[in-house]
């Protein structure tokens, strides 16, 4: 069972904000792993972090009187909230780190991988549904042919650094408020290398790297929307010598269609249809992205009805880029009244409102106008 806070720190669960902070100073000079012989340093300091987090903060306080340990389960230490965990130390101690850009312990980095590059690429609808293969075209930083990467001319060799002697990195003790501490950086003289150019690369000046103009096909897949970045692995800027080249992000712009709109992965086509197609029924020729289909219209046709083809929609994309199925395409018909007629027209539509008489009859309890819109997301399957 997780040791009581309170009792890590050794204060009082009545404790102000003052009492704990002079407590997580006094027990960090006392267990930090820099400077503690304890042998149980390392695990103890940081159980004296996790309680500090917690206790100094009041909402993860009251949590945790309330509910112990459950009531801030992943929100302190070291291990589910990586950098956060470290707040309380950093807080206190930030003259300190800042000192040495943050880096604890000061452990030299590794090589740099490559940056990453960003390029974008415009689509068609019909691109975006089904998928299209592009070029790109975009700049990147790639291994010089010259000096094949070590920056110096053809027929000499970088030397090692006397600066940091080949290590990359240069030392120095500094006394703080726990006691001396040795703390590693960058060589500035040759940048983490270990080693320095006297001839440099006539081409790329000694940086071992030349900037390069790439054209490169890329496959999107289908199912794609707007916004959506493809990632490339290994195809963005070359990396120091031993590390990862970066990534290329293609980034999807998909062009407005003259018919068609998406909704998640159901296409929408809005169409408008006569009052005589709505009273008498029609078969219609629709457009889909898969060619043109028929549409029947039954008579009696409501603004608001909505038909369903299935199977005609945007192919569902999954994360590592493969699909699984298809959703929908939507008609939402609209029954369209005129507002200019001619003289037979008139004429006709004054016969059919004899016909059909002109008392106002009020909507019976049941579906009316707005249950019927409700009814329009679902549509009808065909």
């Amino acid at each position: 069972m997780a040791q009581d806070y309170y009792e890590v720190l050794g204060v009082s669960r009545s404790a102000d904000k003052t009492e704990i902070k002079a407590a997580f100073r006094r027990l960090a000079r006392e267990y930090h792993p820099d400077v503690s012989k304890h042998a149980d340093a390392e695990a103890k300091f940081k159980e004296v972090n996790a309680a500090y987090e917690v206790l100094s903060d009041d909402e993860k306080r009251a949590r945790y009187d309330r509910f112990g340990h459950a009531g801030v389960n992943g929100n302190s230490g070291f291990g589910g909230a990586g950098a956060a965990g470290f707040s309380g130390f950093e807080e206190i101690f930030e003259e300190f780190f800042s000192s040495f850009g943050g880096a604890r312990g000061g452990r030299r980095r590794g090589p740099r991988p490559g940056a990453d590059r960003r390029v974008d690429v415009t689509l068609t609808f019909e691109e975006s549904v089904f998928g299209a293969t592009k070029e790109v075209q975009y700049e990147r930083l790639e291994v010089c042919d010259v000096c094949h990467g070590n920056g110096a001319e053809p027929g000499t060799n970088p030397i090692k650094c006397v600066q940091c002697a080949g290590t990359g990195e240069v030392r120095q003790v500094q006394q703080t408020i726990l006691g001396p501490m040795v703390q590693a950086a960058t060589c500035p003289r040759c940048n983490g290398r270990g080693e320095v150019v006297d001839t440099p690369c006539h081409e790329c000046r000694g940086q071992g790297r030349l900037r390069k103009h790439i054209t490169l096909p890329v496959d999107i897949p289908a199912g794609v929307r707007e916004g959506l970045q493809i990632q490339i692995r290994g195809e963005g800027d070359t990396g120091d010598p031993g590390a990862p080249s970066g990534s290329l992000y293609v980034v999807a712009h998909v062009t407005e269609h003259e018919y068609f709109k998406r909704r998640e992965n159901d296409i929408i086509l809005e169409l408008n249809i006569n009052v005589a197609q709505a009273a008498l029924g029609d078969r219609l020729v629709i457009p889909t992205v898969d060619g043109d289909t028929e549409l029947v219209v039954p008579a009696g046709t409501q603004t608001g009805k909505v038909f369903r083809f299935r199977g005609k929609g945007v192919p569902r994309l999954r994360s590592d880029g493969t699909n699984s199925g298809r959703g929908d395409q939507l008609v939402y018909v609209s029954v369209e009244v005129p507002t200019k007629l001619t003289d037979r027209q008139r004429e006709l539509f004054e016969e059919l409102a004899s016909s059909l008489g002109a008392e106002v009859q009020p909507q019976r309890n049941g579906k009316g106008f707005f249950d019927r819109v409700k009814d329009m997301f679902g549509g009808e399957p065909l």
